[in-house]
């Protein structure tokens, strides 16, 4: 239910940040106030002034980056949503963990075998069939769609590099601090052209609180079932994303989009199927050489 609450709460934030980006609110200044409020209530929620040794960064030049990361995922998926669909965006956002498999290997040491490498490759047929590069459809919505994927893909793996070294509480707050601090200098560019009214004020404000109670109830998912069992759970947010665009867009997505996202929504579930596999392997494995032989399937 937690899995469930999260991705109703990440269509939410995707389908607000299209309709502000659309009423004439600048990209940039949306994504900073996403942030901005994240920040506010991550120390409100966690009464960070009780206990501030939760929120100690260990090391903050990894936590800086990290957000720097979330921030280019974040301010590359408004900018692909002024023009894209939700449920178009969304499909190319599925293919990330496939290419967090392909980058694990050089990146975190833990290489895929060769039926995983095919799920990816199958994957990216999926990519090509919702943008069609070479017949007039690819468009500048999905080179942004792409660029929030990958960025998002290494926001990923510097988030498992640091979870070891790092509390959750930092890792929810820095997240979000990172690119309010670092983003003000460019902040004044960005405000020409503010919300005109109380409604579009507080689907501004309310982009940071889908945001933040999303990674809370993903966070309290994760601490009570395992990552294997939860893996498929994204998927569900193509039907919110579906229902979202057609309810307040009178947007339905294309044979084209639907037959590349059954694609990749197959091979994201048969490398989340393999990746079951080689833990089981692993943990029957009696030596070293049997665990190198089971990583190789």
């Amino acid at each position: 239910m937690y899995m469930v609450a999260v991705y109703v709460f990440f269509t939410f934030l995707d389908t607000s940040a299209k309709y502000i980006v659309l009423a004439g609110v600048a990209p940039l200044f949306a994504a900073w106030m996403r942030f901005a409020t994240h920040v506010v209530l991550v120390l409100f929620l966690l009464r960070g002034w009780r206990q501030p040794a939760r929120f100690r960064a260990a090391n903050l030049p990894a936590h800086v980056l990290r957000g720097a990361l979330l921030f280019g995922s974040t301010i590359f998926n408004f900018l692909a949503l002024e023009t894209l669909q939700l449920a178009e965006a969304t499909s190319i956002y599925f293919f990330g963990p496939m290419v967090i498999t392909a980058l694990a290997g050089p990146l975190l040491g833990e290489w895929a075998g060769w039926r995983r490498w095919l799920a990816i490759l199958t994957g990216f047929v999926g990519v090509l069939v919702i943008t069609r590069p070479g017949v007039g459809v690819f468009a500048i919505g999905h080179f942004y769609a792409l660029c929030a994927m990958f960025s998002n893909c290494l926001y990923v793996i510097m988030t498992r590099r640091l979870a070891a070294t790092e509390t959750p509480e930092s890792l929810l707050l820095y997240a979000a601090l990172a690119p309010v601090v670092l983003l003000l200098p460019m902040l004044p560019f960005s405000v020409v052209s503010l919300p005109q009214d109380a409604w579009h004020w507080l689907i501004l404000l309310s982009l940071g609180v889908y945001g933040t109670i999303g990674h809370w109830f993903l966070i309290r998912a994760y601490r009570i079932a395992t990552a294997s069992a939860l893996a498929p759970y994204p998927y569900l947010q193509m039907v919110w994303m579906i229902a979202a665009g057609w309810l307040i867009f009178s947007q339905l997505p294309d044979i084209w989009t639907i037959v590349g996202a059954a694609i990749i929504v197959a091979s994201g579930l048969y490398i989340v199927h393999r990746e079951h596999r080689l833990r089981l392997r692993n943990s029957a494995a009696p030596n070293a050489e049997d665990e190198a032989l089971a990583k190789k399937l």
